[in-house]
């Protein structure tokens, strides 16, 4: 995955790291005691201050609005009860408009496209 990173970045597609994503990498990072990782990650989002991309009440509002609606069409992305991330990730991409395409890079994107064009980081070439 980090050549995969270095190619992205190298051919000039932004890559970015939302607010949710890093919260859930962070916790487990700190969770299994890899203070390396750790410090990568934070490198990563701290050289350029624009690999991050903010939690917004409007993000957030959107991600409620595709829980209901994938819940009204009976296709919910996780148990009723669970915070799902997934659409909070989906919302966070959504929410950057702008016309640029945008695609999320992930290990599992079967509930994400329901809502986004999420892929397979390997299946994400430049």
């Amino acid at each position: 995955m980090n050549r995969w990173l270095i190619d992205r970045l190298s051919g000039g597609d932004a890559v970015l790291v939302p607010a949710i994503v890093y919260y859930e990498l962070r916790r487990e990072l700190l969770r299994a005691r890899k203070a390396t990782g750790l410090a990568r990650l934070d490198a990563f989002v701290q050289i350029d201050s624009n690999r991050y991309l903010a939690l917004t009440d409007d993000a957030l509002r959107l991600a409620a609005e595709l829980w209901a609606r994938a819940r009204q069409q009976g296709r919910p992305t996780s148990a009723a009860l669970d915070l799902d991330i997934d659409v909070i990730l989906a919302a966070q991409a959504l929410a950057l408009g702008g016309g640029a395409e945008v695609i999320v890079v992930t290990t599992n994107p079967r509930h994400l496209r329901q809502f986004v064009d999420a892929r397979l980081w390997n299946d994400v070439s430049a």
